[in-house]
């Protein structure tokens, strides 16, 4: 069963790993990355993780958030049971739908071979290419598996669609083989540009994914943000749905507390991170466990807020600036409220964060302040909707960052 962990073994964790080399130099500058997930039943939506793939080709669109003259992607088999063994790799900017842009298409090597095996639990970059790319432009990432790759590492909340055909078609600038779509990434956890400014993380949870945005139209509140800030800094969204501060789950990625350093303070050249966590700690520990949500530990202000700490000791640690984000209304009652209430104003009055971003006083109803806004809810008063988005990231005081 998964528990919490000790806050000094966490810590521990979370600051004996020395940054990676791209993170001192600043040479590399992480432009668009995701936080990678167990393969499990479906959480949200049909996907093809736990099958994985053989003998085809996986097309992923992604927008970047920097440009710079030279490019590189990131790969993760952080749960893979056997070793990845990727066949052929190509990127180019993207075109409609599945096709990319003529005369933009280029293979991808990795250590000068166009094959790579990536150990179980590991990770592997592609050789840089040169590829100019702008802020704000999509790029399409194709990956071929000649064998069978078993379950996949993935992202499961995309907000993209991914195609999928059969063969090797990583050559292919048209869109006619890639019959078949999905809404995760598969094994893609970054990409990198030569240059461009110190990146802002965007950590938490479903909120942070952007669940309720709309299908390809790059509308989350980190991609707004990215808009604010136009192309000076990259903006990286490591939201995962359904993640918790305190604990692990075996579909919606492990503790908050233990995932901050490889999804947050491994990325090459981040100085900022701007923090959304805790109301599935809060809710989903007054509920019935499911197996996604299991153990369903009740959690207190006084847990989230030594969870917080851990954050910030992790990322000054690292020379890290850390924005605390304000846990957003969700029509809690009694002993939930509290706590939401509490944590809240902690965030706001404690001076432990090096900022805040006031999610909850930019979507929250004036006329009933524990609710969203109607104009920005969804419709399960829980997650904004795009316009809602857009007022989260408008709270973001861009000189905090």
């Amino acid at each position: 069963m998964w528990k919490i962990a000790t806050a000094a073994a966490l810590t521990a964790a979370m600051t004996a790993s020395p940054a990676p080399a791209g993170a001192e130099t600043g040479r590399w500058t992480a432009a668009w990355a995701s936080a990678v997930q167990q393969p499990s039943p479906d959480v949200w939506y049909p996907t093809w993780a736990e099958k994985g793939f053989a003998d085809q080709s996986v097309r992923q669109v992604v927008k970047v958030t920097a440009g710079g003259p030279t490019v590189r992607i990131r790969l993760s088999n952080a749960y893979g049971g056997t070793p990845l063994r990727l066949t052929g790799a190509s990127v180019g900017r993207a075109g409609a739908g599945a096709a990319v842009r003529t005369g933009t298409l280029r293979p991808l090597m990795f250590a000068r071979s166009a094959s790579v095996a990536i150990p179980a639990g590991g990770q592997a970059a592609s050789d840089p290419v040169r590829l100019a790319v702008k802020a704000g432009e999509r790029l399409a990432v194709t990956l071929y598996f000649q064998g069978d790759t078993g379950p996949s590492t993935y992202h499961n909340l995309a907000q993209a669609t991914s195609y999928r055909a059969s063969g090797n078609h990583t050559g292919d600038t048209g869109a006619g083989a890639f019959a078949e779509t999905n809404s995760s990434w598969f094994y893609l956890s970054g990409v990198d540009v030569q240059g461009g400014g110190a990146a802002v993380a965007t950590f938490g949870d479903s909120i942070t994914d952007g669940y309720a945005a709309t299908q390809d139209a790059d509308d989350r509140y980190p991609d707004a943000l990215a808009r604010r800030l136009g192309g000076r800094r990259p903006v990286l969204n490591l939201g995962i749905a359904g993640n918790r501060l305190l604990n692990d789950s075996a579909c919606l990625g492990e503790r908050g507390v233990a995932r901050f350093r490889w999804d947050v303070l491994d990325q090459p050249h981040v100085k900022t991170v701007i923090v959304l966590e805790g109301i599935n700690d809060i809710l989903l520990g007054m509920r019935e466990p499911t197996p996604c949500t299991t153990p369903a530990v009740k959690v207190g202000a006084d847990d989230l807020i030594a969870g917080f700490r851990q954050l910030i000791r992790a990322a000054h640690a690292r020379g890290v600036r850390i924005v605390g984000g304000t846990i957003l209304p969700a029509e809690l009652t009694g002993e939930a409220e509290g706590v939401r209430d509490t944590v809240n104003a902690w965030i706001r009055t404690g001076g432990e964060f090096d900022a805040v971003a006031d999610f909850e006083r930019a979507v929250a109803d004036p006329a009933a302040p524990d609710r969203i806004r109607p104009a920005f809810d969804s419709g399960d008063h829980l997650h904004p909707n795009p316009a809602g988005y857009r007022a989260m990231a408008d709270a973001v005081d861009l000189r905090t960052l």
